[in-house]
């Protein structure tokens, strides 16, 4: 074939659209997704969820987006787990039938969603990043979860001698030891750890040890059993801000709150705006509570535009962590120069790195072991004072220094 003859070809071919151009090279937009409660008792961490990713997506997309594809911007398609695990392990089926497009997830907020979520979301090769902290979310074999947080088993068992050690400071030593807790798969997880290594390693005895199916309708046994029992220490392990709520006020109402016991929580539910409003800083202060995740020493860029666009009074784990799980995304588009999902799992399974999207989590490095927990993952302490939670572990990146009781 001439020359001529074959460039008028290829131009006839282009103008037809036939040539075979890689379909992700024409990409102009690429669908992540995230999956958490949106309605039912765990409405509110989904709502802060969504606030912490469309921040993200918003501070990418200005920042010239995905560059290896030439500029493509991300954009955040949002699914409602409901208030069940069936409800959750449902919407997850219709988000991979729906949008066969998308790349990436992050979620489900509750450990148990999340359970059920990823059965889904690993038949369909999705990679999916979760904060929740259930250690069997990554015990079962599976390749495309990637937990950014702590397990609960960690954060108990790293948790526990951090505050003990506070009290030292403080010149009270603890020997006695409460438990509190519901019955979600995180709580299940942080509580199991606590008795079988955290607290026989410390020396305390558990005198009180109860759980509870959520949601409460009466606190008022849990607490009489905490009165009776007497704990130098008690570790409070809901998951739903209304059963924090009840938990908090019925302490009080027995002579516990408002630091005349510590208060250990677990779960940034424990310091959402909504407990400030419907309990009052009186009765949280003081109060502890053992995240995955939280807003530290560094990142106040981040928190002061995170306020000023949101009206959020501060930035929680759950805004956090997704703010950084779309910087994991990009990072995985980048490497991966594509909108596919296998080659944006392999990408992000292979980072290890302490920049960019490791710069929004504990540890600050982004690494993930053969299970798809993140390497060096470790728990923030935060606790009430003055009206807002404030980090205050590790010491490295608290804000603030930690006060315990002085009763």
């Amino acid at each position: 074939m001439s020359t001529t003859r074959r460039t008028l070809m290829m131009t006839a071919l282009g103008a037809a659209g036939l040539l075979a151009v890689p379909a992700y090279a024409q990409t102009s937009e690429v669908k992540v997704g995230l999956i958490a409660p949106m309605s039912g008792p765990w409405a509110r961490q989904g709502e802060l969820m969504i606030k912490g990713a469309n921040l993200a997506i918003e501070h990418i997309n200005a920042q010239g987006g995905i560059k290896s594809m030439g500029g493509a911007k991300l954009k955040l398609l949002t699914f409602d787990t409901g208030d069940s695990a069936e409800k959750a392990k449902n919407a997850a089926q219709r988000m991979v039938s729906q949008e066969p497009d998308l790349v990436a997830a992050t979620g489900a907020w509750l450990s148990s969603f999340t359970l059920a979520v990823t059965e889904v979301t690993e038949r369909a090769e999705l990679p999916m990043t979760t904060l929740s902290y259930s250690d069997q979310i990554t015990a079962r074999g599976f390749k495309y979860i990637f937990q950014t947080s702590a397990t609960a088993d960690t954060q108990a068992n790293t948790a526990l001698p951090a505050i003990l050690s506070v009290g030292e400071r403080a010149g009270k030593k603890t020997t006695t030891i409460g438990i509190v807790q519901d019955n979600t798969a995180s709580s299940v997880s942080f509580a199991k750890a606590l008795r079988e290594t955290s607290i026989p390693a410390a020396g305390l005895k558990l005198v009180v040890d109860e759980t509870f199916t959520p949601p409460l309708s009466d606190a008022t046994p849990l607490v009489q059993k905490v009165r009776s029992a007497k704990p130098e220490l008690l570790m409070l392990l809901p998951t739903a801000v209304s059963d924090d709520k009840l938990m908090v006020e019925k302490l009080s109402e027995f002579g516990l709150g408002q630091g005349k016991l510590p208060v250990v929580a677990n779960g940034a539910h424990f310091a959402v705006p909504e407990i400030l409003k419907s309990v009052g800083p009186e009765l949280m202060e003081g109060v502890m509570v053992t995240v995955g995740n939280w807003a530290v020493k560094g990142q106040e860029s981040i928190i002061d535009d995170f306020k000023k666009k949101t009206g959020e009074p501060w930035m929680t784990q759950d805004s956090l962590s997704s703010y950084g799980d779309m910087w994991i995304f990009k990072e995985g588009l980048e490497k991966a120069g594509k909108a596919d999902r296998k080659a944006v799992a392999d990408a992000i399974r292979a980072m290890d790195t302490t920049e960019g999207a490791a710069k929004f989590f504990p540890g600050g490095r982004i690494k993930w072991d053969d299970k798809g927990r993140r390497v060096g993952a470790t728990v923030v302490i935060v606790q009430w004072q003055k009206g807002a939670p404030v980090a205050v572990y590790p010491p490295e990146t608290a804000t603030h220094q930690p006060i315990w009781p002085k009763n």
